[in-house]
């Protein structure tokens, strides 16, 4: 797994869409599905960070997907769509990590455009794959998506 940082120097191009997706809202918009003890998925929106090239989120310490991650750590992170006809996605695969640090949280809390409570978790998002999705011949019959993929320790698709 890799930050997003090494995501960036690995594949540029993907990264700047990704980014461009994540926080077209000037927020960072996402769903993050996690996986529940029993083994099935479970799928919350969230406002994802971008702080020093690391991706954080922050999830509230009742939160069901606080102890997904705990136990597993396996994520799935898909971009908020944008509000046009011919959408693109973005989605990003990997492990989290919980970060204890208090500096660092600080630091994270400060550079979020959302609300962060005292107490909430802080978990760093390390990447294992990554996706983009854009259309051809929208709007007619011929539409087909236009994958960009990229998956550690390979080159991009």
């Amino acid at each position: 797994m890799i930050t997003w940082k090494e995501f960036t120097e690995a594949d540029p191009e993907l990264a700047s869409l990704g980014k461009r997706q994540i926080f077209q809202f000037g927020v960072g918009l996402a769903f993050l599905a996690t996986i529940r003890r029993d083994g099935g998925p479970r799928v919350h929106p969230l406002c994802p960070v971008l702080k020093d090239d690391h991706l954080y989120v922050f999830i509230s310490p009742e939160s069901p997907k606080k102890w997904d991650l705990l136990r597993d750590g396996r994520y799935a992170l898909q971009a908020f769509p944008p509000p046009k006809e011919e959408s693109e996605e973005f989605y990003l695969a990997g492990k989290a990590a919980l970060m204890k640090d208090a500096d660092l949280w600080r630091a994270v809390a400060a550079a979020t455009k959302s609300v962060v409570k005292e107490g909430e978790a802080l978990f760093e998002l390390y990447i294992e794959r990554a996706m983009y999705t854009g259309w051809e011949n929208w709007g007619t019959p011929e539409i087909r998506p236009v994958h960009r993929k990229w998956i550690e320790s390979r080159q991009p698709d």
